[in-house]
């Protein structure tokens, strides 16, 4: 089975592409390296370099290749650049996904699963937070991704487009053989931000806020590891292979780590001290936010099987071997 990942020189993308490779499946990957890394990508993988919104390129370069499926997981997902910014997100996120998706129909691909987000929830009324909960994105990232599920759910009903809509919470970690792992420029990212500190990159972490109504006052979230996402994705190809509908599911661990517990974390694994301050709340930060992953597990068979330790231990594993 040929499987063609898009933004596979990513974070996410290259843990899949990994993981695709040790189950023996025949593996392409599209990328334009805007944000990508081509050292991800293993040597004996196709690689295009592909820009979702060269339409034509995408078509010619489909032509190529006799692909059963699609993982696409192309796009920006820096929450604060895509409100100063947010353009860059309309025109790079929605534009090259319905492109791509128009590529499909037009190639005779029809199961696609997509990289969605637990962003889609906004300000949650209830946690866990569960399928069911209200769509009510509060920044033009998740706007994007809210779009694009849509999108995909009207080329199903026109043209028998089946897919898979999977909402993350938090990644986190790296690839256990240290060879892989999480590098963005700026760094959004808790953990590798707080790596970074132990690692004397940078002075300290700022804590957001810490009257927040959690345990400790800090902002409490659920971090699945890379490699449980990326089982989740062959899950959700296994599933659209069996001729099931369409459909969303949340990805995380159902359990939650507050910003000060990540801290405590990384000082144990690292065994160095590290300085924090705290600062003001950023607008729109939820204090909880927590998956009920019953769905993936009940439909799909997924569970994850990394804890916080295994996340730290991974990250902290790549970080510690990085020239930076």
């Amino acid at each position: 089975m040929s499987i063609l990942v898009t933004g596979g020189a990513g974070y996410i993308g290259s843990h899949f592409v990994k993981t695709l490779k040790k189950n023996n499946f025949d593996v392409v990957v599209f990328d334009n390296l805007s944000r990508g890394h081509i050292e991800s990508i293993p040597k004996d993988v196709a690689f295009e370099n592909v820009d979702l919104l060269d339409y034509s390129a995408l078509l010619q370069n489909l032509k190529k290749y006799k692909i059963d499926a699609v993982v696409h997981f192309a796009a920006f997902a820096f929450v604060g650049e895509s409100v100063s910014d947010p353009k860059l997100y309309y025109i790079n996120n929605v534009i090259g996904s319905i492109n791509l998706l128009n590529a499909l129909t037009r190639s005779g691909i029809n199961k696609i699963v997509f990289s969605s987000t637990c962003s889609l929830y906004g300000n949650p009324l209830k946690v866990p937070i569960s399928e069911d909960e209200s769509i009510k994105p509060i920044n033009p990232y998740a706007k994007t991704k809210h779009i694009i599920e849509n999108v995909m759910s009207d080329f199903d009903t026109a043209y028998g487009l089946k897919y898979v809509a999977l909402r993350y919470f938090n990644a986190a970690g790296c690839d256990f053989d240290g060879l892989i792992g999480e590098s963005h420029q700026p760094e959004p990212h808790l953990i590798p931000i707080v790596i970074s500190a132990a690692l004397g990159k940078r002075e300290g972490v700022s804590i957001y806020g810490a009257d927040y109504p959690t345990p400790d006052g800090t902002c409490v979230r659920d971090y699945v590891h890379v490699y449980d996402l990326a089982d989740a994705h062959l899950k959700a190809l296994e599933y659209l292979n069996s001729g099931a509908k369409s459909d969303v599911f949340n990805l995380g661990t159902g359990d939650g780590n507050s910003v000060k517990e990540i801290i405590h974390a990384v000082e144990k694994i690292s065994g160095k001290e590290i300085k924090s301050t705290t600062i003001e709340r950023r607008e729109g930060d939820p204090a909880i936010l927590v998956a009920d992953n019953k769905k993936a597990k009940e439909v799909l068979g997924w569970s994850p099987k990394y804890n916080l330790e295994d996340v730290i231990k991974s990250a902290w594993k790549w970080h510690n071997s990085q020239k930076y």
